[in-house]
């Protein structure tokens, strides 16, 4: 039997390196002979370093960057076990989690520390970058990320802009001379599961900067700001970024990808699977095993777990979803190429004692789910 073990992670309880693995004894304890391939999955944001660098034998590579608030924090990126390929998310330079609740303003943060870790994977020698942008403190455009890879944001006396999207207001030219001439020569893809334009009423200031301690009057600067960056790289590139689905996604940080980086913009799923090569994996397996911590309705609007079976399904292959929680709509799933989904949870418990006791928890799921598939082969237990 080939087991292909696919799982996000368990949020705030295991990782999905973790759960591959945690599944995999499950499943060894009443197969032992089974073959169990560990291909632990992401979808862009918070983990996918981790599941990539653990999928393709990788390392990580620590870097202190300067982080959202303008301080230097301690960041991490990863490398593909051949070196060829750097894994990068901008919520390990500019995320959300590295802001105290009372600092998050995104007038002043900025996305600084994730061109510091694009431009450290161009010194390391990589040309293929794949960058997930779930998570982001920032509303500035991907101003920062530009300037650190050597971009100039003027005002119309010619002075550089400082960090933050309040400072957008007063752009008046961007200078690309300095820009990092490496990227030209890059492959990069950014993991990007958002269709958000740049402003208006579903843009970045709009539907992610209150996610990020923006006040209403904050929110207005940013929109204003923000309408002016599109003038203005729209004067100097001749690129209209403005409407363009995708720009507004990580506080704009989906339009500077495509204007400074000429970077591609796609789903985090379709990345992740295509970089752990899910599909050769899946070729002669029997069963395939995902799942996250909570599986429901949104789970069909195309996180993780969704791709996965759906590849699964392109060369029919059955499913297994495993969750902490099955929520509402989580039935749907079935329409999606899920033929079972279990909930790992034995009782119910508060939930710190559910989020410690996950990988007793799983193992048992993952257990008891073979027993039940070596019952059916009539055999016995």
């Amino acid at each position: 039997m080939k087991i292909v073990i696919a799982p996000d992670s368990f949020k705030e309880s295991l990782s999905a390196d973790k759960c591959a693995r945690t599944i995999k004894a499950g499943f060894l304890s009443v197969f032992p002979q089974a073959e169990c391939l560990c291909l632990p999955v992401a979808d862009g944001g918070e983990g996918t370093v981790e599941a990539l660098v653990a999928a393709t034998g990788g390392t990580l590579i620590h870097q202190q960057v300067i982080g959202p608030s303008g301080k230097p924090v301690a960041a991490f990126y990863g490398r593909s076990g051949d070196g060829k390929t750097a894994f990068i998310e901008m919520a390990a330079a500019s995320g959300l989690m590295l802001v105290a609740d009372a600092e998050r303003n995104p007038l002043l943060t900025t996305s600084y520390g994730t061109g510091e870790l694009i431009g450290h994977a161009l010194d390391a020698g990589i040309r293929h970058i794949i960058l997930g942008i779930g998570g982001s403190a920032t509303v500035d455009g991907g101003m920062g990320m530009a300037q650190a890879l050597g971009a100039r944001f003027v005002d119309d006396e010619g002075r550089s802009l400082g960090f933050g999207g309040g400072g957008l207001t007063r752009l008046a030219k961007i200078d690309l001379s300095g820009l990092d001439t490496r990227l030209a020569d890059c492959l990069i893809e950014v993991a990007c599961d958002v269709d958000n334009p740049l402003t208006g009423p579903r843009g970045a200031a709009a539907v992610f900067a209150p996610q990020k301690g923006a006040d209403a009057e904050m929110v207005g600067v940013l929109e204003q700001g923000l309408q002016n960056y599109a003038r203005v790289v729209h004067m100097c590139t001749g690129q209209d970024i403005d409407q363009l689905a995708g720009s507004g996604a990580a506080g704009g940080m989906g339009a500077a990808a495509r204007i400074f980086l000429h970077a591609t913009l796609k789903p985090g799923i379709e990345i992740v699977i295509t970089a752990l090569r899910l599909e050769e994996a899946l070729q002669g397996a029997d069963l395939v095993i995902t799942g996250e911590g909570r599986m429901d309705a949104q789970t069909s609007g195309g996180k993780a777990p969704l791709g996965v079976a759906r590849m699964a399904k392109k060369h029919q292959v059955a499913v297994i979803g495993i969750a902490g929680v099955l929520g509402d709509g989580v039935e749907d799933l079935h329409q999606h190429g899920f033929d079972a989904l279990f909930s790992i949870l034995p009782a119910l418990a508060p939930l710190p004692e559910v989020l410690a006791s996950g990988e007793q928890n799983l193992y048992r799921c993952a257990r008891n789910i073979a027993s039940t598939i070596k019952l059916s082969q009539g055999s016995g237990v």
